[in-house]
């Protein structure tokens, strides 16, 4: 039975070049994951904020170089893209921003993100998932981009509003961190918003 619609987003739309570096504001960087980032990576997640809003723990740079093998090959697959955000200067890890879940035919994805300790309250993950929004919507032509954090997490919260990212509702036990489930809030945001 024939779909009514065309696809919005095709296969190819993102494998068929390589991963781009997004400039954002205020000398950040999102680019490619690098197989060198391993004990940076690690090292965020030694942080116990980091790990309360995130649904896994990194025992060690090994495991933290299978993720990032992992994130590469999202690329190619056309399932995420996961950035490393880093200082442009002086290419310090600061974070991650990722379109997870995508699906192109419905030119639909999430974002994602963590800052490390360090970068905390310097408005670095709201940089990121501007460039990322821009670059996602602008770019590539996704139709929605959604954006969920826990309730529980009002700095995620404030970072959404700030990025255009309008609150839709509550999705009730949806997640669950190391401490129980939690609601979550989702926001998004449409092309042309």
């Amino acid at each position: 039975m024939p779909f009514l619609t065309s696809p919005v987003l095709t296969p190819g739309a993102l494998a068929r070049v390589p991963q781009p570096a997004l400039p954002a504001a205020g000398g950040t960087l999102l680019r490619p994951w690098r197989p060198e980032d391993a004990p940076a990576v690690h090292a965020a997640f030694e942080d116990p904020v980091l790990r309360q809003w995130h649904g896994r723990s990194c025992e060690s740079a090994e495991e933290a170089a299978g993720w990032i093998a992992q994130w590469r090959g999202g690329w190619a697959d056309e399932r995420d893209a996961q950035w490393a955000v880093v200082d442009e200067g002086t290419d310090e890890l600061l974070g991650r921003v990722a379109l997870r879940r995508i699906v192109l035919g419905d030119g639909v994805a999430e974002i994602a993100y963590w800052t490390v300790a360090g970068a905390r309250g310097r408005g670095v993950a709201l940089r990121a998932v501007t460039a990322l929004t821009h670059w996602a919507f602008e770019e590539i032509g996704f139709h929605r981009l959604e954006l969920m954090h826990a309730l529980a997490n009002p700095a995620s919260c404030r970072v959404a509003g700030k990025a255009g990212f309008a609150l839709e509702g509550t999705k009730r036990s949806a997640y669950l961190h190391q401490d129980g489930w939690h609601d979550m809030h989702l926001h998004a945001r449409v092309r042309g918003d």
